[in-house]
Formats: C-alpha cells, sequence, structure tokens
C-alpha cells in the first residue's frame, strides 16, 4: 500500500458544526452552472454544475481576495473565516481551522466593536484546535455583550462541559431547555442529556434537529449530514446497530464522500466485527482525512482478518507525528496506544498535562486506563469513581470500569459492569481483553 505521510493531526469538534451555516454560506448557489456565450448568437451547453466543495472553494478565494484589496476591513474577512471553517469541518483538515482564526483575528483587530460574527468564528475556530480556555474566554465575553441570545449561552455551555465545568455548563443547559428546535442549541443540549445519562432525552433531541435541519432552505450539505451523524452515534453507542447503519447511510446520501460517516461506519462494522466492511470504510475516510481513529479501527480490522503486515503499517503509521504533538494527544489515539499496550508512559504523562485544565469524564477515563496499564489499578480504581460521576452512559467507560475492577478481584463488580458495556454495545468487552 501507499505508505501514509505524516502529518499533525486536528480533528475538530462536532458540536461545532452548526453554530455558523449563515456565516458559511458564501456568496454562490451550490449546484450552479454557467453557459458560455457562443459567437453564432446561441447559447452553448451549459457548463457542468458545481459541487458544494467547488462552490466553497470559489468562494473562499472571492472572499480572499476581497479580504486582499481591503486589508483594513472587518467584515470580508469575517466572512472568510467562516468559510475556512467549514471547509476545515468538510475535509479535516486541520490548517483550515488556523486559517479561519487567522482571517477572525484580523477583522477583531480591524474593527474590534459590532464585530460579533468574526468573534464567533474566532472561538469556534480555537475550540477546533482544542484551545478550550482561549475558546472559553472569548465566548464568554460574546455571551456577556449579548446576554438575551441564547445560542451564545449554549457555546459558553458547551466549552465548560468540554472541559469538565458540568456544575457552571449544568446552570445554563437548565436554563436551554426550550431551545429544542434551535439548531444552534439542540445539538449541544443532547450532549449535555448524554453525559448526565439521560441517553433517551438525548435521541430525542437529535432526532427533533435533524427534522429541522431537514426543513431548513440553504442549510449546506454537510450540515445536514452532520446531524444524521450524530444520530448514528447515539444509536451506536445504545447498541441499536441497524438503526445506526441506517443513519449513517442516510447522512452519506445527502454528503456522498463524507469522511466522517465513513469513519463511522468503519467504526460500526468493526463493532459488529464485518473486518472487510471496516477496512472497506476506514480506507475511504482516510483518503480524505488521517483520522487516527480511524487508522486504530483499520489496524485492527487488518489483524482480525490475519493481514499483520497492514496491521502493522496502519499502527505505526502517524506513530512520530503522535509523539512529537505537543500538548494533549487525539484522545482516540491515545485508547488505541494504550489498548495496544504501546507507548504506556508517555500517554500517561500526556494526560496528566492535559487533566490541569481538562478535567471531564473522558480525561479521567483516559487518565483510569494508562494507570491500569501500568498495574496500578488501586489508583485506576479511584479515578474511575471520576469518569462515571456524571451517570454517563458509554459501553467504553462500563468496559474500562469493569476491566479494572477484574484486576483488582472484584468479579462480582467487574460482571455488574461488564454487563453494562455489552448491553449498550454487544460486541464491545470481545473486541477487547476483558483481563487488560
Amino acid at each position: 500500500m501507499t505508505r501514509l505521510p505524516s502529518r499533525r493531526l486536528c480533528r475538530p469538534l462536532l458540536a461545532a458544526r452548526v453554530v455558523f451555516s449563515a456565516l458559511a454560506a458564501g456568496a454562490a448557489v451550490v449546484g450552479c452552472s454557467r453557459s458560455a456565450p457562443d459567437p453564432r448568437g446561441t447559447i452553448s451547453a451549459p457548463a457542468p454544475r458545481l459541487t458544494e466543495g467547488e462552490v466553497l472553494d470559489l468562494d473562499i478565494e472571492f472572499y480572499k481576495q476581497r479580504a486582499d484589496r481591503d486589508p483594513t476591513g472587518a467584515t470580508d474577512l469575517a466572512r472568510l473565516a467562516g468559510l475556512y471553517l467549514r471547509r476545515s469541518r468538510e475535509t479535516g483538515d486541520p490548517s483550515d481551522a488556523l486559517r479561519a482564526e487567522f482571517a477572525a483575528r484580523r477583522s477583531v483587530r480591524n474593527r474590534d466593536s459590532r464585530n460579533d460574527a468574526a468573534a464567533q468564528v474566532l472561538s469556534a475556530s480555537l475550540l477546533a484546535q482544542h484551545r478550550f480556555d482561549e475558546a472559553l474566554s472569548i465566548a464568554r465575553s460574546l455571551r456577556d455583550r449579548n446576554p438575551d441570545v441564547p445560542s451564545l449561552r449554549a457555546a459558553v455551555g458547551e466549552i465548560q462541559m468540554e472541559l469538565g465545568q458540568y456544575d457552571s455548563a449544568r446552570v445554563i443547559f437548565d436554563g436551554l431547555a426550550g431551545f429544542a428546535h434551535d439548531l444552534s442549541i439542540a445539538p449541544r443540549l443532547a450532549r449535555w442529556a448524554e453525559i448526565e445519562g439521560r441517553t433517551g432525552e438525548a435521541r430525542w433531541l437529535m432526532r427533533t434537529a435533524l427534522k429541522t435541519a431537514q426543513a431548513t432552505p440553504h442549510l449546506p450539505r454537510e450540515q445536514v449530514a452532520w446531524f444524521w451523524l450524530r444520530n448514528g452515534d447515539l444509536d451506536l453507542r445504545s447498541g441499536k446497530f441497524s438503526e445506526a447503519d441506517s443513519e449513517y447511510r442516510a447522512g452519506l446520501a445527502v454528503h456522498p464522500g463524507d469522511y466522517r460517516l465513513l469513519a463511522a461506519q468503519a467504526k460500526l462494522a468493526a463493532t459488529r466485527h464485518e473486518w472487510q466492511a471496516a477496512i472497506a470504510a476506514g480506507e475511504e475516510a482516510i483518503a480524505t482525512s488521517l483520522d487516527p481513529a480511524t487508522l486504530g479501527v483499520l489496524s485492527d480490522a487488518y489483524a482480525a482478518v490475519g493481514d499483520s503486515a497492514e496491521s502493522r503499517e496502519y499502527a505505526r503509521a502517524l506513530d512520530v507525528a503522535v509523539l512529537k504533538q505537543p500538548g494533549a494527544y487525539h484522545r482516540a489515539w491515545s485508547l488505541f496506544l494504550l489498548d495496544h499496550r504501546r507507548h504506556v508512559g508517555t500517554v500517561y504523562r500526556k494526560v496528566l498535562v492535559e487533566l490541569q485544565t481538562r478535567r471531564d469524564i473522558y480525561g479521567y477515563d483516559l487518565l483510569a486506563w494508562a494507570l491500569h496499564a501500568q498495574g496500578r489499578d488501586a489508583e485506576a480504581k479511584e479515578t474511575m469513581t471520576r469518569a462515571l460521576a456524571q451517570g454517563t452512559r458509554d459501553a467504553q467507560l462500563f468496559h474500562h470500569a469493569a476491566a479494572i475492577e477484574h484486576s483488582l478481584g472484584n468479579e462480582a463488580a467487574a460482571n455488574a459492569l461488564f454487563a453494562q458495556a455489552r448491553a449498550l454495545e454487544p460486541g464491545f468487552a470481545a473486541s477487547r481483553s476483558e483481563g487488560q
């Protein structure tokens, strides 16, 4: 196979996908076509219809040229920043998130007052780069200047949720319960409900949001597809595999080739032990974006079909890039390394650094799993209680807690936790060694 290139990875957060559709709409109309004038006085056949991605590229170039002609302006730079952020979501390219940040900062420098659009994109671009403290500072300023705008309150709550500031997030989301049909709020409410273990409510919120998205004129297909993705992910985490498969397929019908949906299909296929399907979807996904989680799925899938050489190739492909990455690791990659007992000490140290600022349940889950990998199970159990403290119903959390209890010889507790993991995601424990 062609060796995968090394590059720094940064996968944008899913929850930021719906905030700036108005900014990212661009000047051109999706699917437009143009007819060239015919010298004989007739109109030639129309040119091929542009794809949504091609229109987006043209819009970016259009606003880039406008911003270059007026470097002291603010509006065109804000629009350009929003378009870069949208393209980053569509392609998984972290460089576009950086471009969005740069353009938004220039816009804010040029006009600090009455320029909330640029500030929103700046906060979202920082969130996409996992620079949570910076994003939160800007989001709070926006909210304080516009206290009556519910979506700005929701944006603060989302970042607080990512940072593990759950008491503060709870206050915000409790005050937004009536906004189930608002596309910039409902997905955040759903994620909060998931964190608190209210999975049924989360699924209702996302299904309601999907219907709203489908009925919203001119919403980019990438964003509509994201709502299908979130619904599928909720069903996958609830063990509803057939429903998840249908939702991923529906999302791909809306936005063909979407690497996020292909990656989700690969994960679902691996969960079902449909290894060839996992390989096919995973390889199509990484052709667009070298996502660490998908590389881990591919490595495991090739190992399962007996191709150890390909499995090792995928497992090693991004080692150098990830190990040189400053700050926190991509969490899915960290889990893969710990599951396979690779670079355990390095992952452990990275997790400790991240927990200095980001104390959410999945950070504690990673720390507990890293401690378990080092045989420090008494410490791991204590840490795991913090990962389970919000009542989140996630097979990964239950599996990790069960494996730690098993290592401590607490078989009754381990069996109860394994049962909860299997109930949510049949086959989850079977894909790993329960005695790890």
